[in-house]
């Protein structure tokens, strides 16, 4: 096979400016103990402001602010005492509501309830005499139930507060639903679901790292990064919590992405110092050997990975914008404790690195077998690249299928399990009531006075009621429908009116689907004066507007960083573009697959039950993707930089791809094993959101390390030969001047179960 001189330019100078970065990890290994000291009091002092944090936390932020719906219900709640209730009892008597004993209680069960602290307003059939809030059956009433504060205000007031309210009061059986109460259950359920991920996640990745290794020793050095990592995650979130609301789902989900990153970052590291340990012998030349390779490779990942998790500040939700902050702070913590922590840690193993390693003779057998099954399927991918790539697009192409019909909502108390009080009861108040809480609109006037303008407003409602979508309209001077006025005012009726505004409560017909398509409709039609539409479906639609609105914003910063970064890492013009191509195509079969599981509802005997609602919600495939896209570059820089490397020493494009994906292979597939394994205790939670989101991220990640990482990217690159380390002339200067320095360093040829290419002689590459 003809052998090619590596390309002079960036990709293979020499190490001219990576002095200081060699002095400091030499620094690291001459005194370790003073960095383990000050690590271990840094970690106990993280630990102990972490103590009491899941206390501090919230739920919700599932709504965008700042929108037309957000603006109206401000003004409702301001001008009328009116809007979305935070709590919604349900009253079941033992005799009709109507009745005088039922009636003297249920009043009396209100009254208690308006005196308890927090409560602002308390509205229900007996005080009101609505008979929207009157029962099918005519046995069950509703009571709707104000809170003051904010959303998360609210949700810790509902803790305290529904215990006391709900269960037997004389004739009466309460249950409780509402979005104070969901967000109250859904938190203190993530804390329980917390200790279980603890308990297991931790201890499988542990596991896992035993199989890899052979060597406990070994093994606990990723899992002491990770463990320290989460250790300061949590005492950054219980600062941010003193700041700004923080998602009690933030801890769930930085506990198995940081976990599972740390310890990647960790495994990526020792797996590399064992390599050159074997190599050198001496373990300081091992440490500063890893650690300006892995350890270089380790700090860029880290960025792409941040920079990928801040995008999630520009959407308007509360709970994206709390787990972009926590999320950064488990990335930096995990690579500041790799880059720090773990160099001191190897300096002081030194080679008892592998004591009472019990698969060192199954490792020695792999080692002097013709190659590793990585090697073959690089060999295979590289023999036939357009089959090889086809195939595996095809695969992916099938998986991204389902995605094509996707449709997003927002979250609700069907991420809760079915027999928890807020979803049992949400379910039983739309079974049994003609009008839903949760499905009226509320058109706001505030520059129409109801009795100076009664007849403007009469058409208007005429109007609005005789729209196909809408079944009834109730404002200050009655109700009506299909045009025409139904009934006069009644007492309910004074809560539309003030002086200089009034509003009007729109109800939907039909399906529920359609109420988004209602609330378009009640924009553009027009109105005495300027409106704006609230309610629970003006909420979903507007907070679907504010992600799409923000999601090209967002996707630009990701991919422009991405292609920035990895062309300061590689010097190359087309693996950056690759690595957003694969990244992308990886995604979209992610997509795709949670699309088929929790939209359309199958292998939900696999996945453990979960409410299908026939949508997905909005801001979960924007998380997942920051997420899965920065990690699908993770294992894309821990791959290129070995292939660069093979490439720098020999010169042969294609030998270099095979050995970079042999010597790579297994260690992505395994840190690919264990960040799944991180994300166990989410993909068995019996929070739908939490379920969703570990899911998501693991399939991504376990496809992205087989079939991208081991088919599609040697495919890709066999294809575009030596392209891929090709940059114009003024890029490559750029590069020179600001790209990282590239120490010239032949790989070892010792990596586990990679067989050493023959009459490849190390040569030094021009510079």
């Amino acid at each position: 096979m003809r052998r090619h001189r590596p390309p002079t330019g960036p990709t293979v100078r020499r190490d001219e400016g990576g002095a200081g970065q060699d002095g400091a990890d030499r620094w690291t290994v001459r005194h370790p103990w003073w960095i383990l000291v000050t690590a271990l009091g840094l970690g106990a002092l993280l630990a102990l402001a972490a103590i009491g944090t899941p206390s501090h936390l919230s739920n919700g932020g599932y709504i965008a602010h700042g929108t037309e719906a957000a603006r109206a219900e401000s003004m409702l709640k301001q001008h009328f005492d009116a809007g979305i209730p935070d709590l919604v009892l349900h009253v079941r008597a033992d005799a009709p509501v109507t009745d005088p004993r039922v009636s003297r209680t249920g009043q009396e069960f209100v009254r208690r309830t308006a005196e308890q602290p927090g409560v602002r307003r308390v509205l229900s059939y007996w005080t009101v005499g609505d008979t929207r809030l009157l029962s099918k059956d005519g046995r069950a009433a509703l009571v709707t139930v104000d809170l003051h504060g904010d959303e998360h205000a609210a949700a810790r007031r509902a803790a305290a507060l529904v215990p006391g309210l709900t269960g037997e009061h004389g004739s009466l059986r309460v249950t409780a639903t509402g979005p104070a109460w969901v967000m109250a259950q859904a938190t203190e359920l993530s804390r329980q679901e917390l200790i279980r991920a603890e308990l297991i996640g931790a201890p499988l990745a542990v596991l896992v790292l035993l199989f890899a290794f052979g060597s406990l020793t070994a093994a606990l050095l990723p899992a002491a990064v990770g463990a320290l990592s989460v250790a300061g995650t949590f005492a950054v979130l219980r600062l941010l919590a003193t700041v700004m609301p923080v998602s009690a789902f933030a801890s769930n989900i930085t506990t198995a992405l940081g976990f599972g990153l740390a310890v990647d970052y960790g495994l990526f590291v020792v797996t590399r110092y064992r390599e050159e340990l074997a190599a050198v012998t001496d373990p300081a030349d091992a440490v500063a050997r890893t650690m300006r390779t892995a350890g270089r490779t380790v700090l860029y990942s880290a960025a792409t990975v941040a920079v990928c998790l801040s995008t999630l500040l520009l959407f308007p939700l509360g709970f994206l914008r709390s787990l972009a902050v926590a999320g950064m702070s488990v990335v930096l913590l995990a690579a500041a404790t790799t880059a720090l922590v773990l160099p001191a840690l190897l300096s002081v193993i030194g080679t008892r690195i592998d004591r009472g390693d019990l698969f060192a003779p199954l490792r020695r057998a792999r080692r002097e077998e013709r190659a590793s099954l990585w090697h073959r399927a690089a060999r295979t991918a590289t023999r036939r690249p357009v089959l090889a790539g086809g195939c595996a697009v095809l695969f992916l192409a099938t998986l991204a299928v389902p995605f094509a019909h996707v449709r997003f909502g927002v979250a609700d108390e069907r991420v809760l399990p079915e027999p928890v009080e807020s979803h049992a009861t949400a379910t039983r108040t739309e079974r049994e009531f003609a009008l839903p809480w949760n499905r009226t609109l509320a058109v706001l006037l505030p520059d129409v006075d109801a009795v100076d303008q009664e007849e403007e407003l009469d058409a208007y409602a005429r109007r609005l009621s005789a729209l196909p979508t809408v079944d009834q309209v109730s404002t200050g001077v009655g109700h009506y429908r299909n045009g025409r006025l139904t009934s006069g005012p009644d007492i309910g009726s004074l809560a539309h009116i003030t002086r200089g505004a009034t509003w009007l409560a729109v109800t939907g017909s039909g399906d529920p689907v359609a109420d988004e398509h209602l609330v378009e409709e009640l924009r553009a039609l027009p109105a005495p004066g300027a409106h704006l539409v609230a309610g629970r479906p003006a909420r979903v639609l507007d907070t679907k507007n504010a992600i799409l609105d923000a999601l090209p914003w967002a996707m630009a910063i990701i991919i422009g960083s991405v292609l920035l970064l990895l062309f300061l890492f590689t010097g190359s013009v087309l693996i950056p573009v690759k690595a957003v191509l694969m990244g992308g195509i990886s995604l979209t079969a992610s997509f795709g697959a949670m699309v088929y599981v929790f939209q359309d509802g199958h292998l939900r005997n696999l996945l453990g039950h979960f409410t299908v609602t026939g949508e997905l919600e909005t801001s979960m495939p924007v998380l997942i993707f920051g997420a899965a896209f920065a990690l699908s570059v993770d294992y894309e820089l821990f791959l290129i930089s070995r292939i660069q490397e093979e490439y720098r020493a020999s010169g042969d494009h294609r030998a270099a791809v095979v050995a970079g994906i042999a010597r790579t292979g297994r260690m992505i597939t395994i840190a690919s094993v264990i960040f799944a394994v991180a994300l166990l205790p989410l993909v068995t939670s019996d929070i739908t959101l939490l379920k969703l989101i570990g899911c998501g991220l693991a399939l991504a990640v376990l496809v992205d390390a087989t079939v991208v990482r081991g088919v599609l990217v040697p495919a890709f690159m066999r294809l575009t030969g030596h392209a891929n380390w090709w940059a114009p002339r003024p890029l490559a200067a750029l590069h020179r001047r600001l790209g990282p320095s590239q120490p010239h360093q032949p790989p070892s040829p010792l990596a586990e179960g990679v067989p050493t290419p023959r009459g490849i002689a190390e040569r030094s590459p021009r510079s």
